[in-house]
């Protein structure tokens, strides 16, 4: 249980670090959010490593173990938030979680071939949950179809809305309301679906490169931000790269620090979480983030969300589907008179 706690703990602090990230992509581009969050995920993870003692343990991972967190690091943190950043930038943070649930998919197969975990009626169960509710938060397009055009459009009347700052909005008098965002659905769930491949295959990576190394999971964590870190200068090199992120809006900066430093407790429970509990567990109880998400993005981002009674709906369910996957089968069956074949089973 204490797995499935760090994991809903995970959870929260991802969702605060998503509503941070809109915040900042509203004015400034992904690649410069990259700059920030990537890199600051190095010092903290040091700090980490050298209070709890760990520093030292990161000779202890063999070859195998430390590629494997070090790719963790470059499919999670480059690849998987890149395109993650890109469809929050397009369609917002609460249309991108059900969405990317399709690495549930990914991490759960991946877990069966390469952990050889065990999938029980309940879990199957629950995974149904998730995929259902995904169906239901995501909106309807007939009817209200948007144009490409007026999707750069709203945004773009947002970003002045944004950069205007509270002053404009008090010399309206509260007479004129900021345009309604228009999600690029498009474009928002492809770069959704992308990024499920980075987060979906990382944890498999971490789960293995941990395996064994129960005290070390911070040192396990510096080894991938530093591998992320490492790749990602690597993206600086092209001409205009480095001038692109000196360019940067003021006003993003403190909102993608803010981001930094939640994803950094994110990832740090996270690390801990798949030190202990399966994927299978750890993965599904994440995608709880949805209801965190909606919170956050209501309290920081009114204006530039999705948040309607199919969002709602669609994330209770999908939530009752990450329980039903935390929850072991033997542990129901204590409270509920289950057929033997049910209990019994197991695959593969």
């Amino acid at each position: 249980m204490l797995g499935a706690l760090y994991a809903v703990v995970s959870a929260a602090t991802f969702a605060f670090n998503n509503a941070s990230l809109r915040r900042g992509v509203i004015t400034s581009t992904v690649f410069q959010a990259l700059a920030v969050t990537v890199p600051i995920g190095v010092p903290l993870f040091f700090i980490a490593a050298l209070a709890t003692g760990q520093l030292g343990k990161i000779t202890d991972f063999s070859n195998l173990a430390f590629a494997c967190l070090a790719l963790a690091g470059i499919m999670h943190f480059v690849w998987g938030r890149y395109c993650g950043y890109r469809a929050i930038k397009a369609m917002g943070s609460n249309l991108v979680a059900p969405v990317q649930s399709a690495n549930l998919i990914v991490a759960l197969t991946l877990a069966i071939i390469v952990l050889g975990e065990k999938v029980t009626v309940l879990k199957v169960a629950g995974l149904v949950l998730i995929m259902l509710g995904n169906i239901i938060a995501i909106p309807p397009r007939k009817g209200k179809k948007k144009t490409k055009a007026a999707a750069k459009k709203a945004e773009a009347a947002a970003t002045n809305e944004a950069a205007s700052g509270a002053g404009a909005a008090g010399d309206s008098n509260g007479t004129e309301k900021p345009p309604a965002f228009v999600p690029n659905l498009t474009e928002g769930y492809t770069w959704a679906l992308l990024s499920a491949t980075g987060y979906g295959l990382s944890p498999v990576l971490v789960r293995f490169g941990l395996e064994g190394q129960g005290g070390a999971t911070m040192a396990g964590g510096l080894i991938s931000y530093v591998a992320a870190t490492l790749f990602f200068s690597l993206l600086l090199i092209p001409k205009g790269r480095v001038r692109n992120v000196r360019a940067m809006d003021r006003k993003a900066l403190p909102w993608f620090l803010n981001s930094g430093f939640f994803v950094f407790l994110a990832q740090m429970f996270r690390y801990l979480a798949l030190s202990i509990a399966p994927v299978t567990v750890v993965t599904p109880i994440q995608r709880i983030t949805g209801i965190f998400r909606i919170l956050f993005s209501s309290l920081l981002n009114p204006g530039h969300e999705v948040i309607n009674m199919r969002l709602i709906v669609g994330t209770v369910v999908s939530i009752a589907g990450a329980m039903a996957l935390a929850v072991s089968i033997d542990m129901v069956a204590e409270f509920i008179n289950l057929p033997p074949g049910v209990i019994d089973w197991r695959w593969p």
